[in-house]
């Protein structure tokens, strides 16, 4: 009994040596064949470097202020007697938009004239008979003060009449109507919107590093997205006297013709300033530069060596790069890149310095100046 229990035994220690002996050699072959693995060359787009003349402006996104823009109302309450305007009528300084009800005051104006009339011919009478010296000095005196303030009287009447009707105080043209006729209106209530929009101001932030160069009476262009081909021109006409504390800008004001009323307040446009002489840059799709907090760099196509097998391959190094402004597409590079070197321009996320490519140019990125997305 004892001879088959230590038989079994032996048998099983057996097994389980071979078993563990078999799965030692799959553990080392796997280790071994993944020292010698390589991965497969990532796939990337290359392009050329090489150098434009790049003109020296400044990009940024502005807005459309209107030069003159109020929201019309009255200053004194009272029931809307007449409306004389359309909602986005174009109007003259000076038309008549809405008038009141006053006649109340036109009764009040009767009784005040028939007044001031009564003390003309009292203030006549008396300046006579003191000259006579029929009358004390004192009389004529009374008179004198009731002719001023029935004529003041009127006068005042007259002017609350003239507020009662309110007229466009600049040309331009109306927003929408905000009253309705034998509409009781307070005092402040908005009557309608006018806007002066030929010319037009433009109001935009740039650094504060750029304030020096935002000087009265430079050029700029004006494009927006909303009006394909159309294209203004205009110049600075105000620079802030402060920057701003969050961002560091400092905003500037440009003044511009508006024919036809394109630009409305509100609406986004894109300034371009023109900042000086043109600069010699290396231009680059955007795709091309893996930005960073350490530094933005690209990476350029070099025949590299594997320094375990000597292998030779085509692969990346990192360059680091310096770039200033953009267009469309495209970004400047002012230095790190020489022109002639095979630069990477799409695929950049999955590189690393050393990387062995593979360059397949049959789909490249976009590299447009003057991009136009279907959807703007």
């Amino acid at each position: 009994m004892l001879k088959r229990l230590i038989l079994m035994l032996v048998v099983v220690l057996a097994l389980l040596g071979g078993l563990g002996f078999f799965k030692y050699r799959q553990i080392s072959a796997a280790i071994a064949m993944g020292k010698s693995y390589a991965p497969p060359p990532t796939a990337v787009t290359t392009l050329v470097a090489k150098r434009e003349i790049w003109p020296s402006t400044l990009n940024v996104i502005g807005t459309a202020e209107a030069i003159q823009g109020v929201t019309v109302s009255a200053d004194l309450p009272g029931t809307v007697g007449k409306i004389n305007f359309e909602s986005g009528q174009q109007v003259k300084a000076g038309d008549v938009l809405v008038e009141l009800d006053t006649r109340q005051e036109r009764a009040q104006l009767a009784a005040a004239e028939a007044a001031y009339d009564l003390a003309k011919i009292t203030y006549a009478r008396q300046q006579q008979l003191v000259k006579e010296g029929v009358v004390a000095r004192t009389e004529y005196d009374n008179a004198l003060a009731q002719q001023k303030s029935t004529e003041a009287n009127v006068g005042e009447i007259k002017a609350t009449i003239e507020r009662k009707t309110i007229r466009a105080p600049f040309s331009g043209i109306l927003g929408l109507r905000q009253v309705n006729l034998g509409q009781y209106m307070a005092a402040g209530q908005a009557i309608v919107s006018l806007q002066a929009l030929n010319p037009i101001y433009v109001n935009f932030g740039v650094p504060q590093q750029t304030t020096s160069q935002m000087k009265v009476g430079r050029s700029l262009r004006i494009t927006s997205d909303d009006l394909p081909g159309m294209e203004f021109s205009g110049r600075v006409t105000a620079v802030d006297s402060v920057v701003d504390q969050t961002t560091r800008n400092i905003q500037v004001q440009a003044t511009l013709t508006n024919p036809g009323s394109k630009l409305r307040p509100g609406m986004f446009v894109q300034v371009q300033v023109a900042l000086g002489q043109s600069r010699d840059v290396i231009s680059l799709p955007a795709s091309a530069i893996n930005y960073a907090p350490y530094g933005d760099s690209v990476y350029v196509v070099s025949q590299m060596q594997d320094p375990k097998t000597g292998k030779t391959y085509q692969g990346v190094r990192q360059q680091f790069v310096k770039v200033d402004g953009s267009r469309g597409d495209q970004v400047a590079v002012v230095s790190g890149v020489n022109p002639g070197d095979e630069i990477v321009s799409s695929g950049v996320f999955k590189l690393r310095n050393g990387s062995e490519i593979q360059v397949n140019n049959q789909v490249t990125p976009s590299n447009n100046p003057k991009p136009k997305p279907e959807d703007s």
